[in-house]
C-alpha cells in the first residue's frame, strides 16, 4: 500500500484559491457603509480573466513538483520520512512472521496456545494499521504544506506570464477528463514549462544534481509497507 503525494483535488483547490488572490486587477474592497450589518458575509473572491484572446493551460501539480524548489523540498521530505517507513516495515515483518507461524504450527498447538497466538496477531495488526494511518496523514499534511507554500510564490509568476503572453484564461490540467472539465487541449497553449523556468530563476534554487537519466517530474510517493493479511480464525 502506498500513500500518494499531491492528491488530485489539492492542485485544483489550492490553485483556484491562490490564483484568485493575484488575478484581481481591480481595487481593494470598499469599506462597508454605516448601515451595513457587520455580520454580513464578505463576497467570495472571483478569478478575473485577462484581456487577451487565448486560452492557455498549465499542469499545476507538475509545475510545483517539477520546479527546482519542489524537487528539493519533496526529496528532503521523503528522506525525512524514511525512518518511519523503516519502522513500519519492521512492524509488518513481525506481523507476517507471526501469521506464518500460526499457519504452519496451528495444527500442533492446543486450543489455548492457538487462541493466545491469534490474540497476539490481532493486537499487533491493529497497532500496525493505526501506525500506517497516522504515518499517511502526517506525510500528506507535510506535502500539502510544501505544495501550498510553493504555489503561493508561483501564483504571481503564472499570472504575470499569462498577462504578458496575451492569455484571457489559464486552466489547470492536473486531472484528466472526466475528473476535470478539460476534455482536450493542445500542447501549444501549455505554459507549464515556461512557468517552471521563470520560477526557477526567481527562486534562485539550483537544479538538483543529475543522477543518470532525469525522471519525469511526479509527486513523491514514499512507500508504505503493505499490511499483512490477517490470519484466518481457527476453526472451533
Amino acid at each position: 500500500m502506498t500513500s500518494k503525494f499531491l492528491h488530485s483535488f489539492l492542485a485544483v483547490a489550492v490553485f483556484g484559491l491562490t490564483i484568485s488572490a493575484f488575478a484581481q486587477t481591480g481595487s481593494a474592497a470598499a469599506p462597508a457603509g454605516a448601515g451595513t450589518s457587520p455580520a454580513a458575509p464578505a463576497a467570495s473572491p472571483t478569478i478575473t480573466t485577462g484581456t487577451g484572446s487565448k486560452i492557455g493551460t498549465i499542469n499545476i501539480e507538475q509545475a510545483v513538483v517539477g520546479s527546482n524548489e519542489g524537487q528539493r523540498d519533496f526529496a528532503a521530505l521523503q528522506k525525512k520520512l524514511e525512518p518511519k517507513q523503516n519502522e513500519l516495515k519492521s512492524q509488518n515483518d513481525e506481523l507476517e512472521s507471526l501469521q506464518k507461524q500460526y499457519q504452519t504450527q496451528s495444527d500442533k498447538l492446543n486450543d489455548d496456545a492457538k487462541a493466545t497466538l491469534m490474540k497476539q496477531i490481532e493486537t499487533k495488526k491493529k497497532s500496525f494499521d493505526r501506525s500506517v494511518q497516522d504515518a499517511q496523514e502526517d506525510a500528506q499534511n507535510q506535502q500539502k504544506e510544501i505544495f501550498q507554500r510553493i504555489l503561493q510564490k508561483m501564483a504571481p509568476v503564472i499570472v504575470k506570464h499569462a498577462q504578458e503572453s496575451g492569455f484571457a484564461m489559464i486552466v489547470d490540467t492536473s486531472n484528466p477528463w472526466p475528473q476535470s472539465p478539460i476534455l482536450w487541449y493542445g500542447e501549444s497553449g501549455d505554459i507549464t514549462k515556461a512557468v517552471v523556468d521563470l520560477y526557477n530563476v526567481q527562486s534562485g534554487v539550483p537544479a538538483p544534481a543529475a543522477a543518470g537519466t532525469s525522471p519525469k517530474p511526479a509527486g513523491p510517493k514514499p512507500a508504505t509497507p503493505k499490511p499483512a493479511a490477517p490470519a484466518s480464525t481457527p476453526p472451533k
